[in-house]
């Protein structure tokens, strides 16, 4: 089987972009960053997600981007905003965590010999990050042929992002017919340790809607007072 590296994150569409890898037959090798998020709930996910959709390998990679902050992802001091999705970048892009997850991503695949790999990125449905957009995946592409050994002596790799031009729904239903379980992924900004969803951040928000619109069964796990406040 040819091999491929795949950003996990153990959100929705990382954990639907593992299931599109396996089925069109790589050898899937996941990769999970701690950057400093607020939670390692979606690490635990992504394990677990590893796991049940059969990657070969799974690394977790230690980046503490709290360092640096500019974010409400990476620094407590700031909100996650939840009055609904407004127009420009939003207070939880994180700067320059898509090129730093791609590098690494990268560097591994150069170890395994692999010219592939697959990110989760969407241009449809998505919060406005700027390093989800195809222009950003196009130049990332065109860098890693220029600036790895492997590309130097002539072999070609290629970014994936198979989610890039779908909606939330699309996405949805695309991992169900996958059999991926969403039960077991997080997307929340502001999950808690066991991973149980706000249901008022932006993430949570299109992850909902995505549901709605695909006329799914939204299996998110959410809190008890979100439950309770969206209860008939």
């Amino acid at each position: 089987m040819v091999k491929a590296v795949v950003l996990l994150s153990g959100g929705l569409d990382s954990a639907t972009v593992l299931a599109i890898a396996r089925q069109q037959g790589y050898e899937c090798y996941a990769l999970s960053v701690s950057y400093g998020q607020r939670h390692s709930a979606e690490l635990a996910a992504a394990k677990n997600l590893a796991h049940s959709l059969g990657a070969a390998a799974h690394k977790v990679i230690q980046v503490d981007l709290s360092t640096f902050g500019g974010s409400a992802l990476i620094d407590k001091e700031r909100e996650i905003p939840t009055d609904g999705i407004t127009p420009g970048i939003p207070s939880t892009y994180v700067p320059a965590r898509n090129t730093i997850m791609l590098s690494l991503a990268l560097a591994w695949a150069e170890v395994l010999g692999s010219g592939d790999i697959f990110i989760g990125v969407n241009a449809i449905d998505y919060s406005g990050y700027p390093d989800c957009r195809p222009e950003y995946i196009e130049a990332f592409e065109t860098m890693a042929n220029i600036a790895t050994k492997a590309g130097t002596e002539g072999a070609r790799l290629t970014i994936h992002a198979p989610l890039m031009n779908l909606s939330k729904a699309e996405i949805i239903k695309r991992g169900c017919v996958l059999g991926v379980d969403y039960s077991m992924t997080v997307s929340c900004y502001q999950a808690d340790d066991a991973g149980l969803a706000c249901g008022v951040c932006d993430s949570c928000r299109l992850r909902r809607a995505g549901f709605e619109s695909a006329n799914v069964p939204d299996v998110t796990r959410y809190h008890a007072g979100f439950r309770q406040a969206t209860a008939p």
